[in-house]
């Protein structure tokens, strides 16, 4: 399945979500990609831990920081924030969700979503770069396939030049011929 214009934009911003927290240290981030069927509300969960409630935070403002900054898009929604044991960015299309190790392991989010496939954001890149190439080349295939236009174009102009140079040409040689048969009566 070929992923529509605002599937490949959400799937630049999980990705760009995924890289912020690959900055501030967050441990082992993941991307569930959801079940259409068994989820109606969003495309994806981006699901990562932090060590401590502060690097959750730092966590947490910097995805939005960044998914701000870059895209100019913000959160529908955020909770948690205050306490940091687990922060939810409510993007629509997709949640980002930033746990303490322990409280993700009690929740276990990736056993819930059971439908969901699991992607790391290696993979996920991988997956972005390859139908960024089939689009690049499909719009290459495209457009080498419509006749070329632009050449006949370019070769009517030139004619047209060559046409007015050699009148140009003419008409300034036949006043001096003009001038010199005055001269010799």
């Amino acid at each position: 399945m070929i992923p529509s214009q605002a599937q490949h934009q959400t799937r630049i911003l999980v990705q760009a979500a995924a890289a912020a927290c690959e900055d501030k240290k967050a441990n082992d981030t993941r991307i569930l990609e959801l079940d259409p069927v068994d989820s109606g509300l969003s495309d994806f969960f981006l699901v990562t831990s932090a060590t401590n409630d502060r690097q959750a935070i730092a966590i947490a403002d910097e995805v939005e920081m960044r998914l701000k900054r870059e895209f100019g898009v913000l959160p529908n929604s955020v909770e948690g924030r205050r306490k940091g044991d687990w922060i939810l960015l409510d993007y629509v299309d997709f949640v980002v969700h930033v746990f303490l190790a322990d409280r993700r392991a009690f929740y276990d989010i990736e056993r819930l979503r059971k439908s969901a496939r699991p992607i790391t954001p290696a993979e996920f890149d991988g997956e972005l770069k390859t139908a960024l190439a089939e689009k690049t080349r499909a719009a290459r295939k495209k457009s080498s396939a419509k006749p070329k236009a632009a050449p006949a174009a370019k070769r009517k102009v030139a004619a047209k030049r060559a046409v007015k140079t050699s009148k140009a040409a003419k008409a300034t040689a036949a006043p001096k011929k003009a001038r010199s048969h005055k001269t010799e009566k």
